[in-house]
């Protein structure tokens, strides 16, 4: 039976791996159990192993040419199929068709061709129709004529939507206004027009800017006189009760936009507040809350 001792501490054991164990646990160290196939020198490795090292391996094994893994006969040329250049391309990536240059420059990207018919979304091209607000001939693609009129430019298209939206042609139509103003009405718009100079009391804009007289405004609406018993419309038509204002800013008193206490300051219906207050054309003291 062989015997092997400890080249360490001495220590003979009966088998070869006993020897392995106590090395390990005693000397905390491995005994060599290969041998390098390049240089000969031993070592331990846990797994099956041919060589001590990176360096080892490198010399031994051989990566060019047919010793490469995906060696597949060498390259092999052709012409490109833009600039008939010759090139060299490996077999085992896809056939060569363009050189580099052209690769580079993008010369091989042949765009699609997609006008006209050729298009996917194709759907007869352009209609004749006509503008149906002065009947003048237009092309529109039939994208551009699912709605309810075609209209050649702009212009047309406002004046239509004027007509249409006046009214009860308009969504918010409730059934018209409580009815007309009644006596009194034309004088006190007319008196309110003089006091403020024929001009929007918010903005300035001028009746020769407007190509009209402004809208005469009543601070507190109409209707909420109606609404009461003991009041009538007549008893809006009061000259502490309407401004002038040009349509924007009309809608924009109509909205809550201005404060009624704006208003009645602008127009000189009550003093201003301290502070300073910005709105249109004009930079002004503020109106105070007790206004209101």
């Amino acid at each position: 039976m062989p015997i092997h001792g400890c080249p360490t501490c001495g220590k003979v054991f009966d088998s070869r791996r006993g020897l392995g164990v106590h090395h390990s646990q005693v000397h905390d160290e491995h005994l060599p159990n290969r041998e390098c196939a390049a240089c000969g020198e031993s070592f331990y490795s846990e797994y099956e192993k041919k060589y001590c090292s990176d360096e080892c391996l490198d010399r031994s094994v051989s990566y060019t040419g047919s010793d490469n893994p995906n060696y597949s006969d060498a390259k092999e040329e052709t012409a490109c199929e833009i600039c008939d250049t010759v090139f060299e391309y490996y077999p085992s990536e896809k056939p060569g068709k363009f050189c580099s240059e052209c690769v580079e420059s993008e010369s091989w990207r042949t765009p699609f061709d997609i006008d006209g018919e050729k298009n996917p979304r194709w759907n007869g091209g352009k209609a004749t129709v006509a503008c149906d607000e002065c009947d003048a001939t237009v092309e529109r693609y039939p994208h551009q004529i699912t709605g309810e009129a075609t209209f050649c430019g702009p212009d047309c298209q406002y004046a239509w939507l004027s007509e249409q939206f006046t009214g009860e042609g308009h969504p918010n139509w409730e059934g018209g206004t409580v009815g007309p103003y009644g006596k009194g009405w034309n004088a006190v718009r007319a008196a309110a027009l003089e006091r403020d100079g024929h001009e929007c009391v918010v903005c300035g804009t001028t009746a020769e800017e407007l190509g009209r007289n402004p809208d005469v405004h009543h601070v507190v609406p109409v209707r909420a006189f109606v609404e009461m018993p003991v009041l009538a419309e007549r008893d809006a038509h009061t000259l502490d009760n309407v401004v002038s204002l040009c349509p924007p800013c009309h809608r924009r008193a109509e909205f809550g936009h201005v404060s009624r206490a704006e208003l009645r300051w602008r127009a000189g219906l009550a003093g201003p507040a301290n502070g300073r207050h910005a709105c249109g054309s004009k930079t002004v003291a503020s109106p105070s809350s007790s206004a209101l």
